[in-house]
């Protein structure tokens, strides 16, 4: 049925009306080849493909993980140092390898530490032996000087300077002289870790805590005897362990392993005088 240009559909459930549509001449459209480009398929895997990718030069402010204000930009940079992941693999050691290396530094002969850390240097260990250095020496020098003092009679008063100067002497001795080593070597191109040359030092101490224990003995010849043999395992520990890879420097390399024999030699020197003597 027509009705004002209205088509009507019968016996159809349909609401509302569509326009009616005249017999026009049928248009024929035709479609000219595009010159689109074809991308190739995606080479992921599996059932679902990885899905499209930025440009190199997109921003990616937005893709990036999510995180708290606090966190370092990056996973590198200056900014790491100051972090403690930065720090965590250096600590991450168990008893037994610390107990291993102690033992090697008893025996400075062998000149294998070096190779047994060079892997993993530690800083747990180094950090714990002059920690018990300081209270060692403050702790033992504090007791024979009240021993000479009672046994004389004298008024005896604590010197707290004493545990200041030993601070100072142990944390300054292993983290100074690396430092200063690291540089001549990497001056004479032959470089090594910073890190290891740490661990190295830190274990050479580990010596002088059983000899400060032994100057309780009220004998001047025997604190002498006790303070040489300590400085010259020490010494040798870290004069040996150096030796082969200071050798790449050239033919300086033998100055620098004396030096480096003396200096340590001079430690223990300086902790006769102001650890192991008594004056009352």
């Amino acid at each position: 049925m027509m009705s004002g240009g209205y088509t009507s559909i019968d016996n159809q459930k349909v609401s509302g009306s569509v326009p009616a549509v005249s017999d026009l001449d049928r248009v024929t459209i035709k479609f000219s080849d595009s010159d689109l480009q074809t991308f190739p398929p995606s080479d992921a895997q599996g059932k679902i493909s990885g899905g499209t990718q930025p440009p190199r030069d997109a921003d990616d402010t937005f893709s990036r993980p999510g995180g708290g204000a606090d966190e370092p930009q990056g996973s590198g940079g200056w900014f790491r140092a100051f972090t403690v992941a930065a720090y965590k693999p250096y600590f991450d050691v168990n008893t037994s390898d610390v107990l291993d290396r102690l033992k090697e530094s008893l025996f400075p002969f062998r000149g294998t530490f070096t190779e047994k850390t060079a892997t993993n240097p530690d800083l747990y260990g180094p950090f714990w032996i002059c920690t018990t250095l300081i209270f060692v020496a403050a702790s033992i020098g504090t007791f024979v000087t009240y021993i000479a003092h009672k046994l004389k009679k004298k008024e005896w008063d604590y010197d707290i300077n004493l545990v200041t100067w030993s601070a100072g002497l142990f944390y300054g001795y292993v983290t100074m002289v690396p430092l200063a080593l690291y540089v001549i070597l990497k001056y004479f191109s032959a470089p090594s870790g910073l890190v290891q040359l740490f661990c190295l030092y830190g274990y050479s101490l580990f010596v002088f805590i059983p000899a400060l224990c032994l100057s309780v003995v009220p004998l001047e010849i025997f604190r002498w005897v006790i303070a040489g043999v300590a400085g010259f395992m020490s010494a040798t520990f870290v004069a040996l362990n150096l030796k082969a890879h200071i050798k790449s420097a050239g033919e300086r390399w033998f100055l620098i392993v004396a030096s480096i024999f003396l200096l340590q030699l001079a430690l223990s020197v300086v902790l006769k005088f102001y650890l192991f003597t008594v004056t009352v």
